[in-house]
This record gives C-alpha cells, sequence and structure tokens, in this order.
C-alpha cells in the first residue's frame, strides 16, 4: 500500500543539521524504493553532517544548498522546487530549525522553499531531550500542530546520540515513509478517470507557418494536477506547449485540432470526466503546402476551413448514453462572456462551462492566475479567482458534484 500511494509521487526532503542527518539518506532512498520522486534541500547546518554529493547521489537530482547561487536558483531555484512538490518532509527537524518554521523564517534553503511551498508538510523532530521538552519548543509544535496542513511523524524515545535517554529520536524511516503514504491517501476522487484538454493546437499552413493562439497549457495542467491531488486517474492531451512537468498522470501529445479530437475521441468512452480546456484553432488553412510557401508581389489570399470542434463531437459520442461521462468546457472570450458562455453550455450538452474574459488582468493566456465564471445545466453561475492550481481546486471541487454516486 506504501508503494502504491507513494507511485510518482513528487517529495522534497528537507534536512536540518542534526546527528540524526545521516538517516535522512536513508529515508530518501526507501521513498525512492517506494516509486517517489524525490529533491532534497538542505540546511547549511545540515552540510556539517551529510555532503550535498550524497543526497545527489541517492535521488539523482542536484540539491537546494544555497538560493543565493545563481547556478543552483537557475537548475532548479526554490520557488520552482516548491512548485513541483506534492509533499514537503522535514528531517531531521531540530528544535532551531522547528522554531524558524513556526516563525515564517526564510534564511537557508529549507525554510526558504517552505515558505513557497503551498501544499501538506511533515515534520520529524530529532533534538535532546531537553530540547524538545523545552517550554518554547513545544509552544513552536502545538502552534503548527494547530495548522492542517502540518502533520508530524516522532519523536522517539530511547537513548540518544549524547547519551541521554528520552524522547528526541528520530522517527523510524519506515515510520516516516508510511505517514508519508498516509497523507496520499484514497480522495474523492479516488477510482475516477478524468480526460483533460490542454494547450493550443497549431494549424499548419507550410512547414515553417501556423495558425494558433497563445495559450501556455497552465490552466489545464494545473486541473489535471488538482484532479491527480484529489486521487483520480488522469489523462491529458497536450498541445504544443514546450517543456512542462508531466509526472503523474498520463500524457498524450498532439499538434493539431483533428489529432487532439482523434485522441479524444478514443477515450471519452471510458472516462468519467471531460474537461476541455484547450483552446482549440477553430480554422486551418484549406491547404498546406508541402514546401515553404514564398513571397509574392501584391495581396495574397490565405483560404480558411473550420477544423473538428473537439467538445461538440464528443459530446454528440458519448449522448444518450447510461454510462455518460461529466462534460465541462471552457470558453475564453473577449466580451459578453457570460452570454456567450452559457450559449455554448447549452448548444453542445455541457454540464458546466468554465467561462473567462482574457483581456481582463491577471486572467487569460500565458498568467498564473485566474478570474472565472463557472455556469452549470442547472442554472447556477460561480465566480472563481486565484491561483490557477486555486481554480483548478475549486472547479475540481464543483465537478465531484456532478458525478454520479460510485455503484
Amino acid at each position: 500500500m506504501v508503494a502504491l500511494a507513494l507511485q510518482g509521487r513528487r517529495v522534497i526532503v528537507g534536512v536540518g543539521g542534526g546527528i540524526a542527518a545521516y538517516k535522512a539518506c536513508e529515508l530518501v532512498r526507501e521513498l525512492g524504493r517506494a516509486g517517489a520522486q524525490v529533491r532534497v534541500a538542505m540546511t547549511e547546518a545540515a552540510k556539517q553532517f551529510v555532503t550535498p554529493l550524497t543526497f545527489q547521489a541517492l535521488s539523482g537530482h542536484p540539491v537546494l544548498t544555497d538560493y543565493f547561487d545563481p547556478a543552483q536558483e537557475g537548475n532548479f531555484g526554490h520557488l520552482d522546487l516548491a512548485r513541483w512538490a506534492e509533499l514537503y518532509v522535514v528531517a531531521p527537524v531540530t528544535a532551531d530549525l522547528l522554531a524558524r518554521i513556526r516563525a515564517g523564517m526564510g534564511n537557508d534553503a529549507v525554510t526558504t522553499s517552505l515558505l513557497a511551498f503551498r501544499g501538506p508538510v511533515l515534520l520529524a523532530p530529532a533534538m535532546n531531550v531537553a530540547m524538545w521538552e523545552n517550554e518554547r519548543t513545544q509552544e513552536n509544535v502545538a502552534a503548527l500542530r494547530a495548522e492542517p496542513r502540518f502533520q508530524f511523524v516522532g519523536p522517539g524515545a530511547g537513548m540518544l546520540a549524547c547519551g541521554d535517554v528520552g524522547a528526541g529520536r528520530l522517527a523510524e524511516v519506515g515510520a516516516i515513509v508510511a505517514a508519508a503514504a498516509s497523507l496520499f491517501a484514497p480522495g474523492p476522487l479516488a477510482g475516477r478517470h478524468v480526460l483533460i484538454t490542454a494547450g493550443p493546437t497549431r494549424e499548419y499552413l507550410d512547414p515553417v507557418r501556423f495558425i494558433s493562439n497563445p495559450s501556455t497549457g497552465k490552466m489545464g495542467l494545473a486541473l489535471a494536477e488538482a484532479a491527480r491531488g484529489m486521487g483520480a486517474k488522469v489523462t491529458v492531451v497536450l498541445g504544443p506547449v514546450g517543456a512542462v512537468e508531466r509526472s503523474g498522470y498520463e500524457v498524450v501529445d498532439v499538434v493539431s485540432a483533428e489529432d487532439m479530437a482523434r485522441e479524444v475521441l478514443a477515450r471519452v468512452d471510458e472516462v468519467d470526466c471531460f474537461i476541455a480546456s484547450a483552446a482549440v484553432s477553430d480554422w486551418k488553412p484549406e491547404t498546406r503546402a508541402a514546401q515553404k510557401v514564398k513571397k509574392s508581389e501584391g495581396p495574397e489570399a490565405l483560404t480558411l476551413v473550420r477544423t473538428p470542434d473537439v467538445l461538440a463531437e464528443a459530446s454528440r459520442r458519448v449522448s444518450g448514453r447510461e454510462k455518460r461521462p461529466v462534460l465541462v468546457g471552457f470558453a475564453a472570450e473577449t466580451q459578453r462572456v457570460v452570454e456567450y458562455a452559457r450559449d455554448k453550455l447549452e448548444r453542445k450538452g455541457l454540464d458546466a462551462i468554465v467561462a473567462n474574459d482574457v483581456t481582463a488582468p491577471g486572467a487569460g493566456f500565458g498568467v498564473d492566475t485566474n478570474q472565472v465564471t463557472v455556469l452549470t445545466r442547472d442554472g447556477k453561475q460561480r465566480e472563481l479567482s486565484g491561483t490557477k492550481r486555486e481554480v483548478a481546486r475549486s472547479i475540481l471541487g464543483l465537478i465531484q458534484e456532478l458525478l454520479p454516486p460510485r455503484p
């Protein structure tokens, strides 16, 4: 069960500067054996006990130790690390590190990346018994326990490295791995299969020119991450967006609207929900030249024809079926947003549609935030705003309400 829960999960291990830091090596190895993708951040003090090279060898990735180092930040800095991860495990957590986490400080690679991380955090304390029982330490523990996203594992009790006996030993590595796995327990969409389209399509005029749009796929990939986080099996049919994080779900790369329609129609019968967030090009050149079209003198004309309507074709395909997936569309508009979105909702037989004004500040293509209106078939209308990750989680929460009960 541990391996199943951790398979493909993205985990940061933050290493504090205590004698138990050597056990973090085994933790990184065991998380990797359980199928997790692991990256490591270290405090300066931790480097006095274990070298970054050791963790690099165990994780297979460079270790973040200095957020002032341009080479480290350029490769995979503290913000990139925080955005990438699904879980942050800090082991060992010393008394000093615990106090700095509680205070919200950001003065080393661990605390800085942890400040930027929005997900669940698992803390594994390890320190001398007197430090653990100190009133200030217990206040820090109580304050962090009061925040739902912070969970503790350990400390254990027994003979400590200093020779004292009592609480303060780092929890066994197996217990830390099991606690990490428990935070990935089946979510509300466990057992569901969600199909998502994301990104633009490209409709080529010749080998070097195409019609497209500015979509980066950020909203669709945020939806995929949110669905995965809720326990769903996720398939993303992805237009050309360049290098993006792909771990944790199946990604099917496509280029044109015809490619996307083909891949969607091959899968839509078997899924529980289809979310069409891709910005599909509505037109394509009537003919595609085999070679680059050369310029000529005077005006030139380009004849365009319609591309397949991926969402409409998927809706027609499953219409009237007893087991029909929930269908969710997106409407990127520049005017009369709700009116046009409602027409699309009804015309294509959708269960819900997510509409936004792509000209509004902080919304639309290429930014990390969004402001949307979600319309549902029963006439309800909800306004959502925030980062695209936050909006995605809210959208998935609404979709959860539309799904039929499990048989």
